[in-house]
């Protein structure tokens, strides 16, 4: 066997991530902006919030000139590198949102999140978008005696909530849909679907450039102001600018401390053969997460791998973001030894491939949608690892709003909500950095055996204002 059929011993690091080179990789670039123009709305970033505002404007009303503006190509961001979860968690804290906007808004946005993920799955078949996607729900698995109790509190406050779908497994059922030795109690809610989300921010990028949406790609925006988005190809002049910036808000001029951007890494092996998925089960099409502070989820993939995330190295000094979906060797060693863990029948079994991406957290940890008609600046974001659903309904609440339309929609807690900036540097990279090295260390003192949660988290939870 020569060196061109000698498999690979370590896994690909970046390139964006697995879930494009499973398409072939980087996609042929659409053309930049070639200079000064026009339009009745410009929309700055092609991810997921970009391109669902762009399809909900567009079919709203199909006269509307609209313009995307996007520094890479469509979907290269978090969009392209997440964890394939389009679940119906709710992008901030319930709590938090009550206390300032009241128990029935709030309730009436959870409904809609899991209203979401319906129609996210309704506009993929009525469009042709082939994602792999399957509504499966999701388990959370729990591996400790605290965990377990953060899990039986979790389904219990999703019932105040009114998510009475959640539900807490018995064992039999628990070893039915999924055998991890370690798990000794799980939850499993149904608002969730599996999917590919490179296919499918690329096949919705296609379907919004039929409806007759330009999106001009390679074009770096530099500064948005009322009426005019700056770039380094020439200026765009239009009445409305909506930012759909998300994790990489950052890079624009006056935006540093708007909303931190957090690394998220992920690994996936390659194909496994039936005798592991005999072992591990695993049939449903579920998504996987656990009750760990620093977090795991998962998918079992369509053909047969599976991809397993977590934080890895949170934050980046100054709010940098990676080069193209690299991360550190750290990270994937540590999401290996999770991986092992949870499923001892990987053993043996290659990663195939390892990346990252960034996600967009506000200060209170609370997403939100903004549009204000004066100036005709709006924004939606700060998804806290909650956008591939969020920005679906962030891009019905934006078309409703620039439209003027008063719905449901418009009257949701988070539409107009605004967070404070993060602390300057070095105070912003000491505080995530101190967070979640309290909160590995917590988990590891859970899982050594300690019965009741760490006053590590507890103290982590202070620095975070995590809800």
């Amino acid at each position: 066997m020569d060196a061109a059929t000698t498999p690979r011993a370590d896994p690909v690091n970046g390139n964006v991530s697995f879930w494009f080179e499973a398409i072939g990789g980087r996609p042929p670039l659409r053309p930049a902006l070639p200079g000064d123009t026009t339009a009745d709305v410009c929309i700055v970033g092609a991810g997921f919030t970009g391109l669902w505002t762009a399809y909900y404007l567009k079919k709203a009303d199909p006269s509307l000139q609209i313009v995307v503006l996007e520094r890479e190509f469509a979907g290269y961001g978090a969009s392209g590198r997440n964890g394939g979860w389009a679940s119906g968690l709710l992008a901030g804290s319930r709590d938090r949102f009550a206390e300032l906007y009241g128990i029935d808004a709030t309730k009436a946005q959870q409904r809609l999140m899991h209203e979401a993920v319906d129609e996210i799955v309704a506009v993929g078949a009525a469009e042709g978008i082939e994602a792999d996607v399957v509504k499966g729900g999701t388990l959370r698995i729990a591996s400790s005696r605290s965990q377990v109790h953060r899990l039986t509190s979790g389904v219990t406050e999703d019932h105040r909530w009114g998510v009475t779908e959640s539900r807490l497994l018995d064992d039999a059922e628990l070893r039915e849909r999924i055998r991890i030795p370690e798990a000794v109690k799980a939850a499993y809610t149904p608002h969730c679907a599996r999917m590919q989300p490179a296919r499918y921010v690329r096949g919705l990028a296609d379907v919004v450039e039929s409806l007759g949406v330009t999106i001009r790609e390679s074009t770096t925006v530099t500064r948005i102001e009322s009426g005019t988005a700056h770039t380094d190809r020439g200026v765009v002049r239009a009445p409305v600018i909506l930012r759909a910036t998300e994790g990489y808000t950052a890079s624009l001029a006056g935006e540093r401390r708007t909303w931190l951007p957090m690394n998220s890494s992920m690994i996936v092996t390659e194909p496994l053969p039936e005798s592991v998925w005999d072992e591990i089960g695993w049939n449903g099409g579920e998504t996987l997460g656990d009750k760990c502070y620093s977090h795991m989820y998962g998918q079992r993939t369509a053909d047969g791998r599976i991809a397993i995330g977590g934080r890895g190295i949170p934050y980046r000094f100054g709010s940098a973001t990676d080069r193209d979906g690299a991360t550190q060797e750290a990270t994937i060693r540590s999401l290996t030894s999770i991986l092992h863990r949870r499923f001892p029948a990987t053993r043996g079994h290659r990663v195939e491939h390892a990346w990252c991406g960034v996600l967009g957290v506000p200060r209170d940890w609370c997403s939100s949608a903004v549009f204000d008609p004066a100036t005709g600046l709006g924004h939606a974001g700060g998804y806290v690892g909650q956008g591939l659903t969020t920005t679906n309904l962030a891009g019905r609440t934006l078309r409703d709003l620039v439209l003027g339309h008063g719905t449901e929609l418009t009257r949701l807690p988070w539409v107009g909500h605004t967070s404070r900036k993060w602390e300057v540097e070095p105070l912003r990279w000491l505080g995530v950095r101190s967070m979640y090295l309290a909160y590995s260390r917590a988990d590891r003192k859970e899982l050594a055996g300690r019965q009741r949660a760490s006053r590590l988290a507890r103290l982590a939870d202070v620095i975070s204002r995590r809800p």
